[in-house]
């Protein structure tokens, strides 16, 4: 029972320890995801902001 106790405990042991690992891999994947809706956000909300006075122009 010792021996099974030891070898879950070293594995849960690796697991939580190579979870907790922030990579440069997933600092890419982060910036991949992010840099695109940080530029067409900007892009979007003046879209709507031109769209929404242009409907309330034309609708009075």
């Amino acid at each position: 029972m010792k021996e099974w106790w030891r070898r879950k405990k070293a594995k849960t042991r690796k697991s939580r320890k190579s979870r907790s690992d922030y990579t440069f891999f997933d600092f890419i994947l982060d910036v991949l995801f992010w840099a695109p809706e940080l530029i067409l956000f900007p892009i979007r909300i003046i879209y709507w902001l031109v769209k929404g006075v242009g409907r309330f122009i034309f609708d009075v």
